[in-house]
């Protein structure tokens, strides 16, 4: 946090919701809103040449799965805080997305002290998750995976591949040989009908298993 308040760097895809949370932003002198972006490559590309204390990140952007784009911005401004903001307060990514590096999370509909007591403590190194969240974001079931056809060892790999791993470091975090990791990531794109391991992620967002 800066010595002039908290900036503010917000990552949505309508600009009505960018333009809401720089009114909500506007009720509390320290909080300033410094850039946006409507793309998480774009965020990326802004959080490396804006200085930020904290990014609201919205959960559903087109270009990228949130658990990459988290351990991109993570490598790219690891001093940010980062406060995802969703319109769902049932979302099943919540626990992937603080595993990869998110601080807190809240729901869209927020408001205003709300927002502005939340951002300020994120800031300052608080994690912060909506209450309505809390108790609804579980683990995935085995009913779930079993309605999707995935076994819990493709789940894992497909999991930690969405949180920008590379096979190598899923191989060394599960103790899998890398042919494996291979093996169970191939399984996986085909039983969701994916060209590759982008579109697997994508798809398995869709059926809320990350």
């Amino acid at each position: 946090m800066s010595d002039a308040g908290v900036r503010v760097l917000v990552v949505d895809d309508h600009p009505v919701i960018r333009g809401g949370v720089e009114l909500l932003a506007a009720e509390d002198p320290a909080i300033t809103v410094v850039g946006g972006a409507s793309t998480g490559h774009e965020a990326i590309k802004v959080a490396q040449e804006v200085a930020t204390d904290v990014i609201l990140l919205d959960l559903r952007l087109p270009d990228m799965p949130a658990p990459e784009l988290v351990a991109q911005l993570r490598r790219v401004a690891p001093r940010v805080k980062i406060l995802l903001f969703t319109a769902f307060a049932d979302h099943g990514a919540i626990d992937v997305l603080i595993e990869a590096g998110a601080d807190g999370c809240l729901v869209k509909d927020v408001t205003g002290g709300d927002f502005a007591t939340a951002v300020r403590r994120v800031a300052r190194g608080v994690r912060v998750v909506d209450p309505r969240l809390t108790g609804r974001h579980a683990s995935v079931t085995p009913e779930l995976l079993f309605r999707v056809g995935l076994t819990r060892r493709e789940y894992e790999v497909l999991r930690l591949a969405a949180m920008g791993h590379s096979n190598p470091e899923i191989a060394d975090r599960l103790a899998l040989a890398r042919n494996t990791v291979k093996t169970y990531l191939q399984t996986a794109m085909q039983k969701l009908n994916a060209r590759n391991r982008v579109e697997a992620i994508a798809k398995a967002h869709e059926l809320r298993l990350l």
